[in-house]
């Protein structure tokens, strides 16, 4: 991927994102930057990406007349206030708005304008941090995840209060509930929300504190556990089918802070009369690779 950062004067912001997003990606993608009024390295910029380990004092400010634009796949501006220059083509475009760090205060002091270079080098790192962990997630998505419906369960200190914003924001009464716990359903937006009280107390299985995504069958939600593990997503649970509770064909993921996923699938009729008398679980797949 060719990607290039555009800001004004291609002296300070686009020229520490050019470092960054080259030590960062590596050989993973040509990084290029340019300005519409180009001028010359900022000098405070190369000394902030000094106190990084980023030598940048070799790059030279280009301008975007200058650039190929057969050749850039990505363009990402940086101006806030200021008018970025046009760079014309069919690319993708992002827009990161960072202040501009250079001042034509002569009251700043030098220890202000070093914060202010550190804040924008800073926010620009964290921003391409990110563009390089999507840049290897699998275009690929999970069978019919969005055609179905959308499961969340969050926690809330005072039950009656939530109840009340929710039921406004939603426009509906919550479908039922308890002392401890309220849900919302939309069908028209695939909505199944669940409200529970913050009290540190066991939660049902129905109703713990998750994010679900429901898809169309049995066959989804296996298509959706082996996807997860050429993605490298931690499996909690394999597939299997559930009787306790609501009847589902399920699989739980956990997310790299903990929060647990579920994708799952209602049974249909036909399927339902196969319960077993215990009402055990019945894996769905040979889930021994997960240590289970």
């Amino acid at each position: 991927m060719n990607i290039l950062f555009l800001c004004v004067a291609n002296s300070a912001r686009s020229q520490m994102a050019e470092g960054l997003a080259r030590t960062i990606f590596g050989d993973r993608a040509t990084i290029t930057s340019a300005g519409s009024e180009p001028s010359q390295v900022n000098p405070v910029a190369i000394e902030v990406m000094t106190e990084v380990g980023i030598d940048i004092s070799g790059q030279q400010s280009t301008s975007v007349s200058e650039v190929d634009t057969s050749s850039v796949d990505l363009v990402i501006t940086l101006c806030t206030d200021e008018v970025c220059g046009v760079f014309p083509g069919q690319v993708k475009r992002l827009h990161w708005p960072i202040t501009d760090p250079a001042s034509e205060d002569v009251s700043a002091t030098a220890t202000e304008l070093l914060a202010r270079f550190r804040t924008a080098r800073d926010q620009i790192k964290a921003r391409i941090e990110i563009l390089n962990a999507l840049l290897d997630t699998p275009h690929d998505k999970l069978e019919e995840l969005s055609s179905k419906e959308f499961h969340a369960s969050i926690r809330v200190n005072n039950l009656p209060q939530s109840v009340r914003f929710y039921a406004w924001l939603l426009d509906t009464w919550p479908k039922e509930w308890t002392h401890r716990y309220a849900t919302f359903i939309r069908p028209d937006l695939g909505l199944n929300f669940v409200l529970l009280v913050a009290d540190d107390k066991q939660l049902n299985h129905d109703t713990l504190y998750h994010l679900g995504i429901g898809v169309s069958d049995k066959s989804a939600v296996i298509d959706a556990y082996y996807r997860a593990q050429i993605f490298g997503a931690h499996i909690e649970k394999p597939p299997r089918t559930t009787w306790k509770g609501t009847p589902l064909h399920e699989l739980w993921l956990k997310d790299p802070d903990g929060t647990l996923i579920e994708i799952y699938a209602r049974l249909t009729e036909a399927e339902m009369y196969n319960k077993p008398k215990d009402d055990a679980p019945e894996y769905l797949t040979d889930h021994s690779a997960d240590g289970l």
